[in-house]
């Protein structure tokens, strides 16, 4: 099931993300952001497990980002992520975005759903305040890929 983050979930969000953080395949998030971000995730729960997380967040006048996708190992292959994904787009296009970009290590999962390569530089310069917390900035290896949502209905 696909669902809004709730006030109870911070926690296990945190587990998942810094899970594959770790391994330097996403930033790390802390609780406090989580929290302070809640209202932008979307979770996957199966038999009340969280097994995937999302976030869609607002960056720039009609553009957001989709951060924070990861799902456990072992419900990986499942569509899970693509379902995520959907709902962060669904939510989008309730809000009137026009684009949603993501920096990404994993482009081939994007391509299918509709994203395009995007020269990092095509993004507004606001968004790069969040690189500032990465271990790799300024050296990023992230792919920015980007989602016309007119262009998508």
């Amino acid at each position: 099931m696909i669902r809004k983050a709730h006030i109870d979930d911070p926690p296990a969000i945190a587990e998942i993300i810094n899970r594959f953080a770790a391994r330097e395949l996403m930033l790390p998030r802390a609780l406090n952001e989580i929290y302070e971000n809640l209202r932008d995730f979307f979770l996957c729960e199966e038999d009340g497990r969280i097994l995937g997380c999302t976030a869609l967040h607002v960056t720039w006048e009609g553009l957001g980002e989709i951060r924070s996708l990861a799902v456990l190992e072992g419900a990986q292959r499942r569509g899970i992520g693509t379902k995520l994904v959907g709902a962060c787009l669904e939510e989008a296009r309730q809000l009137g975005m026009r684009r949603v970009f993501v920096l990404t290590y994993v482009r081939e999962f994007f391509l299918p759903l509709g994203f395009r390569d995007c020269p990092k530089e095509e993004l507004p310069h606001k968004i790069w305040t969040e690189c500032l917390k990465c271990p790799k900035f300024p050296n990023c290896d992230e792919e920015a890929m980007i989602i016309d949502l007119l262009d998508a209905q």
